[in-house]
């Protein structure tokens, strides 16, 4: 009912959101900048210690900051979003299952408690909305890292850039398929793996007999919610790193417009970094591809061969993720708690 989206509607969790996805990533930016080096040409860039040095020796340090402009805006909106459409969404899909009398995964039914299915459909709205506001600047971040001609621009002038090349509807929609293949697994494995987690441990820690009891006996309330936050959030950054994987290989490809990885299609092109050649079209704009085309472009690939090429950059990212999220959970947390609503899974 109208009342009951109403009343769901709370500010505090996109105000939460946007603040914890701001800081965790901004200050990850460096670990971004490398992972993405190593998925955009893995021939050159081949581990994160090697990767980073690099960088530095040929651009600068500066260079591991690139694209912070667009992160910072980009994953700020983005994570109001997600954060708040998914906490919005979530009891209005749950209240939904129960009177249409469905379980939603689970194994009771009516007022029972609800199974995975509704999570999983307000994850998949959340991170849908949010990959809107994602494209643009996400493919202006990753232009800033992997194209020279993008080096020094900032965040409205590589936009601007974009738009000139493209045009706007395109800069705007350019890559949806491949940002939704890493948006949706990856707001799942986030945010469904935190709340169900934590929903276990602050379960198992009111049960007196259970081990996870005995282990925290003695600590004080606001303690024991840290302690379930951050085991929380390390869980889901694994879950939301493994299951995302394969869809930022194919978002980094998608924007970066190379043709393959570590060698240009036939004909003409523009060069990008470690000597590879950008695909371009008419008026030398890069051409967009596809998500079939990319996906081939990175199983078929000379570097990497096969299904292990979706992994290219794993090492790096599972640094750069665990820390995003892990930081970025307890971040939500704490703001949350510090704007008067509990913490998760308490309730």
């Amino acid at each position: 009912t109208a009342s009951s989206i109403a009343s769901s509607i709370d500010y505090r969790y996109f105000v939460a959101g946007g603040t914890c996805a701001a800081i965790s990533h901004g200050i990850t930016t460096p670990i971004d900048v490398v992972k993405t080096r190593m998925q955009s040409n893995p021939e050159k860039y081949r581990n994160i210690l090697d990767t980073t040095a690099h960088i530095v020796k040929e651009e600068g340090a500066s260079a591991l900051v690139a694209g912070i402009g667009p992160t910072l805006v980009g994953y700020g909106i983005e994570g109001a979003l997600k954060f708040g459409v998914y906490e919005v969404t979530k009891p209005l899909v749950v209240l939904a299952f129960r009177e249409l009398g469905l379980s939603g995964g689970g194994t009771s039914t009516g007022g029972g408690r609800p199974g995975m299915l509704p999570f999983l459909l307000a994850s998949i709205m959340a991170g849908a909305v949010a990959s809107l506001v994602l494209v643009p600047m996400e493919s202006t971040r990753i232009r800033m890292v992997t194209d020279p001609d993008f080096a020094n621009a900032g965040l409205l002038d590589g936009l601007g850039r974009l738009v000139e090349e493209s045009g706007l509807v395109k800069t705007l929609t350019v890559g949806m398929g491949a940002m939704l293949a890493k948006q949706i697994p990856y707001t799942f494995g986030k945010q469904v793996s935190f709340d169900v987690v934590a929903k276990f441990l602050y379960r198992n820690l009111n049960v007196p007999t259970s081990a996870l009891s005995s282990l925290t006996k003695g600590l004080r309330p606001e303690y024991l919610k840290w302690v379930v936050s951050v085991l929380a959030a390390m869980v889901a950054s694994v879950m939301a790193c493994l299951l995302s994987q394969p869809g930022d290989v194919i978002l980094t490809e998608t924007y970066d417009g190379a043709g393959s990885h570590g060698h240009g299609h036939g004909g003409g092109g523009t060069n990008a970094p470690g000597g590879k050649q950008r695909a371009v079209g008419v008026g030398g704009v890069p051409k967009s591809k596809g998500l079939r085309e990319v996906s081939s472009t990175i199983y078929n690939t000379d570097v990497v061969r096969g299904l292990s090429g979706f992994f290219t950059g794993l090492q790096a990212r599972f640094l750069h993720v665990g820390l995003i999220i892990t930081s970025q959970l307890v971040i939500y947390d704490l703001v949350k708690q510090l704007l008067g609503l509990p913490a998760s899974g308490s309730h």
